[in-house]
């Protein structure tokens, strides 16, 4: 049976549970009588929506005001696709971090890294090295984030903090601050510049990226007890919950998310740079919130996330296709960022 301090919890949260498992995230009405749902539960369902809306209105406006700049070009539309689908990526798993209580400051960083070891590789022992040494180094860099926050318990804000400096800073040195060239044909259309069809390859990764992460969170197990131990760690813990099993778990895939992300620039722009994901940490935590995943834990939707990245994608599109220069669109970006946590609130 499940713990009085857990069954409490799920109550809070309005979580159906049976024998110690959270069933579903859906939010369902506790009360026997057909009552009126409480406003703070209207008003949370509403923050979390709110992307899906602003999404439409930021983009009606761009192809009313930009109508006459190619705004609503497919090549355009596809364009805002290619770029959002590395941060689409890493605002996956940036989800899963939230929402366990976690942040992740450094996958900017690391898929700058990721994107120049994985150059190096394929140089060197072809396209699998390449793949196996990008991977690896996503792997590493998050069981380092993840050993830190969990067995030392240094905040996960200051771990990938540091962890940005450090894997900016190795990116620069192994690569003299040079662009490290890929000439495979192969890899370079598998992670990038290909088309299949009309459809870029970029969107497919994105695409796959959001169908794996919405299941994995709303229908696995994995997925429930990381929302438990984002919404109440010790209600988690007294269920049975490996808490500190989960938090370097999640720390680790937003890792390889982040190394992915990096090989997906490289594959794009046939090098690698260390430059590659700079400041992109902004985007996919602007990207998460947005999409309705607390910055506080214990709530996250993937489908949002990848709503949220394009917004900032359309955003970014329209602000260029207006004439505004990148210093101004490094503005309008905080700006989003700081609407996106006034937005989502602290619903605990």
């Amino acid at each position: 049976m499940p713990s009085i301090a857990f069954r409490r919890w799920s109550t809070a949260c309005n979580w159906p549970f049976r024998e110690g498992k959270v069933l579903s995230d859906t939010r369902i009405n506790i009360s026997a009588g057909a009552k009126a749902r409480p406003r703070s539960a209207l008003l949370q369902n509403w923050r979390q929506h709110v992307v899906y809306a602003g999404f439409v209105i930021i983009f009606i406006f761009f192809a009313v005001t930009l109508q006459d700049r190619g705004f609503l070009h497919a090549n355009n539309l596809l364009n805002i696709a290619r770029q959002t689908a590395m941060v689409s990526v890493m605002a996956v798993t940036m989800t899963f971090v939230l929402s366990a209580g976690e942040i992740d400051l450094s996958v900017g960083s690391i898929a700058g890294l990721a994107s120049v070891v994985t150059a190096m590789g394929v140089g060197s022992f072809g396209v699998i090295g390449g793949i196996v040494g990008g991977l690896g180094t996503g792997l590493v860099m998050g069981l380092i984030n993840g050993l830190l926050t969990t067995t030392i318990g240094i905040p996960s804000f200051l771990v990938t903090l540091a962890m940005m400096g450090v894997a900016s800073g190795s990116a620069m040195w192994i690569s003299n601050t040079a662009a490290v060239p890929i000439i495979d044909r192969a890899y370079n259309f598998s992670f990038g510049s290909g088309n299949i069809g009309p459809v870029p390859t970029l969107l497919i990764w994105m695409a796959v990226f959001a169908v794996i992460g919405h299941v994995v969170l709303r229908r696995t197990s994995f997925g429930r007890k990381v929302l438990a131990t984002g919404g109440s760690e010790a209600a988690a813990r007294y269920s049975g919950v490996d808490t500190r099993s989960i938090k370097l778990r999640v720390m680790m895939l937003s890792a390889l998310a982040a190394a992915v992300a990096g090989m997906l620039y490289a594959g794009r722009l046939h090098s690698g740079r260390f430059q590659l994901g700079e400041g992109d940490e902004l985007s996919v935590i602007a990207a998460a919130v947005l999409g309705g995943t607390s910055l506080f834990g214990g709530r996250g939707t993937v489908i949002g996330s990848i709503v949220g990245a394009l917004m900032i994608g359309l955003i970014n599109n329209g602000l260029i296709l207006m004439g505004l220069e990148y210093s101004q669109q490094l503005v309008a970006r905080g700006i989003i960022i700081i609407l996106a946590v006034a937005v989502a609130g602290r619903n605990r």
